[in-house]
């Protein structure tokens, strides 16, 4: 655990990185195993991770993103887009996957279906788009986590018109919108934020026993 937390303290938002270094596909790989390993809600996993790895569809976000040089000097840029709305096929396929995960007939989970669809289905679609987005931040802290471990530097950004990036990513008639995103690669040698000492409330201010 000290080796976890040492790399929690190691990490910091990286404001410049280094174009020339790339992530390799094995670390890439590892990074997405974690995100895809994320507990969500109900286990439903109501969004996509999209990796943008196009220089030119990244010079195109960019003016989007305030300019922002992350976004085309990282490694590679993720985008975690979360669904908009859905319907009942949402859950049918996560039990279809837990049953032929676990090799187990669906029928017998049926009631379990009915439970979340009675919970999820009647919410508004400004309701559904709401909490899909928030299951987006948990993958969101998975993949800090797993890229700080392998010493590799991050940065997550809200800072982007979501619609013109949703426009350019073909996600609009796709019922998915960008909800955050994050550069990955290594610093840059003269980015000076990575000397900055890290500033977090005390333990004392942030948790309370009760």
């Amino acid at each position: 655990m000290s080796t976890y937390i040492n790399s929690l303290n190691w990490r910091y938002a990286t404001k410049k990185f280094d174009a020339t270094k790339k992530v390799s596909n094995k670390d890439l790989d590892t990074i997405l195993e974690a995100a895809s390993l994320t507990p969500t809600s109900y286990g439903l996993q109501p969004f996509k991770i999209i990796v943008i790895e196009n220089p030119e569809i990244r010079e195109k976000l960019k003016p989007f993103a305030w300019g922002q040089s992350q976004i085309t000097e990282a490694s590679h840029l993720i985008a975690i887009v979360n669904f908009t709305t859905f319907g009942d096929e949402l859950i049918d396929d996560y039990l279809a996957n837990i049953g032929a995960t676990r090799g187990i007939p669906t029928e017998g989970l049926k009631g379990y279906a009915d439970f979340m669809k009675s919970k999820l289905t009647p919410l508004s679609d400004d309701q559904k788009a709401i909490w899909t987005a928030k299951q987006t931040y948990i993958a969101l802290g998975n993949i800090l986590s797993a890229a700080a471990e392998l010493k590799i530097d991050t940065c997550p950004m809200e800072g982007f018109d979501a619609n013109e990036f949703n426009n350019i990513l073909g996600l609009t008639d796709k019922n998915l919108n960008t909800s955050v995103l994050i550069s990955i690669g290594y610093r840059a040698e003269e980015d000076q934020t990575q000397h900055y000492k890290k500033v977090r409330k005390s333990k004392e201010k942030l948790i309370q026993y009760i």
